[in-house]
């Protein structure tokens, strides 16, 4: 769906929340979003879910989630219901829902230095670390309805011989002597997640908390974008944060503060800096293999995915 035809089909869903108005495009992704109003003229976010990608049953289930994390006081986006009462529309090939806007300006963008001075940083990554503590004590105090469904990200779904992401030692970027090193890297990760999974902590995550999925908000970090949500690794939440840190030269410096404001909230392993690691690069590597089929192989970005687990799964081994 090109970004006209998007902006058309949005227009069309939006009558189901009585609203006449041309939304402003913001992404075209996997899931289109875009700004747009609420019935009572409220700034709203629409997204026209991707085909295929989550059942409406699992969307549904975000939706309850986000609105159970309004209750617990956490201050997420939450579904604005149609005229009809539900939170969910049909917008020609696409399921569509509309979510409350949340003020506040992204964290930073993948691939680019963070912008703010470093104490900053580390002052965002430690209300990150506490925001993300909160997100999972909620989470495990809600009684959720039977029909709750999302994905679960366990071992098998990370590192075992079909991976939820895709088998990243195939990616089509990568030399015989890279994929031998990713798949050296896999071995380790598998015995070394595999002993946290036999005592883990595992539950509910946001799994996407990405710069862009965190917005700064009266100097809080905030959640958005609860779309990739799974039953999965506590820790591994918290390496999709640092993932992007990789290259950072205050690396260790964010790790600490993100650990810092989780365990001022809700209690760590013992060897959480090992798992914070270990996670980063599972991250690294899941997203090697998310690239496969959604690019041609000779698109720049299987490269440039594949070249950050090489480097990174070169920094775990050693």
């Amino acid at each position: 769906m090109n970004n006209q035809e998007a902006i058309v089909a949005a227009q069309d869903v939006l009558k189901a929340w009585g609203v006449e108005m041309t939304p402003r495009l913001i992404k075209n992704r996997e899931n289109i979003v875009l700004e747009a109003a609420g019935p009572d003229g409220q700034r709203a976010a629409l997204r026209l879910h991707r085909p295929g990608y989550q059942s409406d049953d699992a969307i549904r289930s975000e939706l309850w989630w986000s609105e159970a994390l309004v209750e617990a006081g956490m201050v997420v986006p939450q579904p604005i219901r149609t005229l009809d009462g539900d939170v969910l529309a049909t917008g020609g090939e696409r399921v569509a829902s509309l979510v409350t806007w949340l003020e506040g300006e992204p964290l930073g963008e993948g691939g680019v230095q963070l912008a703010m001075d470093v104490a900053e940083q580390e002052r965002l990554h430690q209300s990150l670390g506490a925001e993300l503590a909160r997100l999972h004590v909620a989470s495990d105090a809600m009684a959720r309805p039977d029909a709750f469904e999302r994905e679960v990200l366990d071992l098998e779904a990370l590192l075992g011989d079909a991976p939820s992401w895709g088998r990243f030692w195939e990616n089509a970027s990568l030399s015989e002597d890279e994929a031998a090193l990713l798949l050296a890297c896999r071995a380790k990760l598998r015995s070394e997640i595999g002993v946290h999974a036999e005592v883990g902590d595992f539950g509910l995550i946001h799994a996407d908390a990405l710069r862009e999925n965190v917005l700064v908000q009266d100097g809080s970090a905030r959640l958005i974008d609860f779309d990739d949500g799974v039953f999965g690794f506590r820790m591994y939440e918290l390496g999709v944060a640092m993932s992007q840190n990789w290259d950072q030269s205050n690396e260790a410096a964010l790790g600490a503060a993100l650990l810092r404001g989780y365990a001022s909230v809700r209690a760590l392993p013992d060897n959480a800096e090992q798992l914070l690691l270990a996670f980063t690069v599972m991250r690294a590597m899941a997203s090697c293999g998310w690239v496969i089929g959604r690019y041609a192989d000779d698109h720049s970005a299987v490269r440039d995915y594949a070249e950050r687990a090489i480097a990174m799964a070169e920094r775990y081994l050693a």
